[in-house]
């Protein structure tokens, strides 16, 4: 039997699962290659849920994804069994910034709550592209009207930087979470964002913590890869993460470390990387993508785990060689000409296929 998972109380009335399914690798779009088997992923994603792993992430911008997870809720709300809790996102388009009002952040709520099939979204967690453009703020206060208005339990924030994050939780904005990357690779949110959520309560949402699957066993002793020929977005991102820290000799010679540690704990890499970031201060829980029923067993693996204490400070003392990505949490994704920006797509709202 598998144990039980654990979950974080993140307010008095909504606690979510330490471990939360990820929806990014299945929006259409992602995959470079050959399509995803959908059918299998959903299976994968009914285990899950069967196993107590009961929190879904995903975004209005991830497209098919609120639409995969209605099915899944339909479905099993027909069948009289137990329903999953949605994060989603609100992310407004950057050439939509300036124009942000009441009737574009309503539209897109109620349009994710009609794409899910619920009468009001679990977590909303807002994204704003550029910080130069006036109104950040202001946005987050329609949200909470809607908040209000009973749209959403939980309005949080994802890819905000801790100056950014503060300025929201200074105007009084009630948020909860803010989702970022954090792994063995990136440890950027340890700069200023660990200090600003013990500060001000805010927890965190990691995601990355497998690096798109470049933390795997897959990878021990591999060739270092051609960008151009990665089959999806999260192992072209997770790349330039590798490229801009530990470089790819310091990455094998991590991956070799971890593997040692699999074989003496019974944890695959992937197991320990995300045990490892769910350990850290301030850490509520992490996405771990699920894009098929392949990776269902090692996920369970998580459910009651905790990563042993000369592992964490095995791996501490081994990163700590290693140089960090610049700037705060998402900086170098904003940055002109950066190549961390150059893949991202902010334009995705009204796209064809995710009205």
């Amino acid at each position: 039997m598998t144990p039980a998972l654990a979950r974080y109380q993140l307010t008095p009335d909504y606690a979510t699962a330490r471990v939360i399914n990820g929806g990014w690798q299945l929006s259409t779009g992602h995959a470079l290659a050959d399509p995803l088997d959908l059918l299998d992923a959903k299976r994968g994603f009914e285990v899950l849920l069967d196993h107590g792993f009961d929190t879904f992430d995903g975004a209005d911008i991830y497209t098919g994804v609120e639409n995969f997870y209605g099915g899944i809720i339909r479905s099993r709300r027909a069948a009289g069994k137990t329903l999953p809790q949605i994060h989603t996102k609100f992310v407004p388009d950057l050439k939509d910034l300036a124009r942000v009002d009441m009737a574009y952040v309503e539209r897109i709520i109620t349009r994710s709550i009609q794409r899910l099939g619920v009468e009001r979204l679990d977590m909303v967690q807002y994204h704003w592209w550029d910080y130069d453009v006036p109104g950040m703020v202001e946005t987050a206060g329609l949200l909470v009207r809607l908040q209000e208005k009973g749209l959403i339990r939980c309005i949080s924030t994802t890819n905000f930087s801790a100056a950014q994050l503060k300025k929201l939780t200074d105007a009084g904005i009630p948020v909860v979470t803010n989702q970022c990357q954090y792994s063995l690779l990136d440890r950027r949110p340890e700069k200023a964002l660990v200090k600003l959520c013990e500060e001000t309560g805010v927890k965190l949402i990691c995601y990355g913590t497998v690096a798109g699957g470049f933390l795997s066993r897959k990878w021990l002793g591999a060739e270092k890869p051609v960008i151009e020929k990665l089959e999806n977005r999260s192992l072209v991102k997770y790349l330039l993460v590798i490229e801009d820290t530990l470089g790819w000799s310091g990455y094998q010679q991590l991956l070799r470390k971890l593997d040692a540690m699999s074989a003496r704990t019974g944890f695959s890499i992937s197991a320990l990387a995300t045990l490892y970031i769910l350990g850290k201060p301030q850490v509520a829980a992490a996405v771990v993508g699920t894009r098929s029923s392949r990776h269902v067993a090692d996920t369970l693996t998580l459910a009651g785990a905790e990563l042993p204490a000369d592992c964490r400070e095995e791996l501490d003392r081994f990163i700590s060689q290693f140089g960090q990505i610049e700037g705060d949490c998402f900086d170098v994704e904003r940055a002109d000409g950066s190549r961390h920006k150059a893949i991202m797509r902010m334009n995705l709202v009204d796209s064809v296929t995710g009205k």
